[in-house]
């Protein structure tokens, strides 16, 4: 089975741009479930090592440390070998990483082992950095070839891929099946969907036909820097150069500014619901962990449902509202009388973030005066920062003041994304686009 195929230079067809959504999507899917098979069965991991609290709790933050570690790594490499080669072949290492970690973790041992179970996911860290790259500008090319958003749907793909791996580790340990053979068993069938996504995917020579038609050039593997969609008939002043880039830079510095709040709304809720409503507001066993619950199934409705009202409102509206509701939800979270008020907070908050992050990423790789991938590569390593910082921040300050005023830290994050919004402006208005071809 070979995927349509159009002669060389000409746009995609709505029939091929079908296809290659379904297969981005496989690439978002993909990048949820894998390590979220490991996470239901890391009390396994923590108890085979015989882990303090501590030791765990920095253990943990190795995953985050590799993407951040990653840096600038990703932006080459999608220019070198394009999006849909780094997504497929970055995934199907990643499992093979996981896997690794998870067939040392069975094991369990002293501090040898430790540091043996912690380098492969810390390098699966720097994987994803460049897999999540990858699979988010594939989905921004796909988007500007349909005329059309689809990147919040693709970003729902993502978490739902996180809860069939959650669901899928926990089956796992219910049926006591062993942690190297269920982690070997997911990357195995996880690995063959990347590899098929791959291909399916958009082609570099797609993306550029795409793009020359839009009236911006994206180089090929063999190409030093985009081609101007004005060749200035004398080369700009040094200087003005490096101003122009300083002025990109800083606006994609306030995009992440956006991307960042996303983040630590997620990350609140996956790391610290648990424990307030537990601790602080006395849920039972079973309600103790509906924050999240509720959290991830408001933001996967508002992932879906993002495309149409990014279509509609537009981005800057979006993340207004969406920064708005979030900051809402997470002051009745911290006000929160009882634990089911709390549980509508985090609905509400993941709701109103289910876009941000998305709109962000599609805001940085617009930004003119980067080479392509810069922008997109600097957002979302902003975002992995945050998703290191936020949970020490919110564990130092809780020790101090108490895990309620803690988190009302994160709706003023979330206000201020709503005051820079503008800088999601789609900087590709006044350019010519091609006709959109919605499937």
């Amino acid at each position: 089975m070979h995927a349509p195929r159009r002669p060389a230079g000409s746009s995609p067809s709505p029939a091929r741009l079908r296809v290659a959504r379904v297969a981005a999507s496989g690439f978002f899917l993909v990048n949820g479930a894998v390590f979220a098979n490991l996470l239901p069965r890391l009390p396994e991991v923590k108890e085979a090592f015989g882990l303090s609290n501590t030791v765990y709790g920095l253990l943990v933050i190795a995953f985050p440390i590799g993407s951040i570690a990653a840096g600038m790594a990703p932006a080459p490499l999608l220019r070198r070998f394009g999006s849909a080669r780094v997504a497929g072949v970055g995934s199907v290492l990643l499992a093979a990483l996981v896997a690794a970690a998870g067939a040392v973790g069975s094991v369990g041992g002293g501090a040898a082992m430790l540091l043996l179970y912690a380098v492969p996911i810390v390098l699966a860290g720097v994987l994803d950095a460049i897999v999540d790259t990858a699979q988010n500008a594939q989905a921004i090319d796909l988007q500007k070839s349909m005329g059309r958003s689809v990147l919040n749907s693709m970003h729902a793909l993502w978490s739902l891929g996180a809860m069939v791996g959650g669901i899928m580790g926990s089956a796992a340990v219910g049926a006591g099946l062993a942690l190297p053979l269920h982690l070997g068993i997911s990357g195995a069938i996880f690995s063959v969907l990347a590899l098929l996504s791959q291909r399916f995917a958009l082609t570099p020579e797609e993306v550029r036909a795409v793009q020359r038609v839009g009236g911006r050039e994206i180089p090929g593997p063999n190409d030093d820097a985009p081609a101007a969609k004005h060749a200035p008939t004398e080369p700009a002043p040094a200087t003005g150069r490096l101003s122009a880039r300083n002025r990109a830079i800083g606006i994609v510095i306030l995009i992440g500014v956006i991307a960042i709040a996303g983040a630590m709304i997620e990350d609140l809720a996956m790391n610290w619901s648990t424990l307030l409503l537990s601790r602080v507001l006395d849920a039972p066993g079973p309600m103790a962990g509906m924050g999240l619950v509720a959290m991830m199934a408001a933001q996967f409705l508002g992932r879906l449902l993002g495309d149409r009202m990014t279509d509609r409102f537009g981005r800057v509206c979006m993340a207004k509202l969406g920064g708005t509701l979030s900051a809402v939800g997470l002051c009745v979270v911290a006000l929160a009388p009882a634990p089911a008020v709390a549980v509508v907070g985090f609905a509400v908050a993941g709701f109103g973030c289910a876009t941000l992050v998305p709109s962000a990423f599609h805001a940085a790789d617009s930004v003119p005066g980067l080479r392509p991938g810069t922008g997109l590569t600097l957002a979302g390593w902003l975002l992995r920062v945050a998703f290191l910082s936020v949970s020490p921040f919110v564990g130092v300050v809780s020790d101090a003041v108490g895990l309620r005023l803690a988190i009302m830290a994160v709706p003023v994050v979330a206000l201020v994304a709503v005051l820079v919004a503008g800088v999601l402006r789609d900087r590709d208005d006044d350019d010519p686009r091609p006709s959109p071809a919605a499937p």
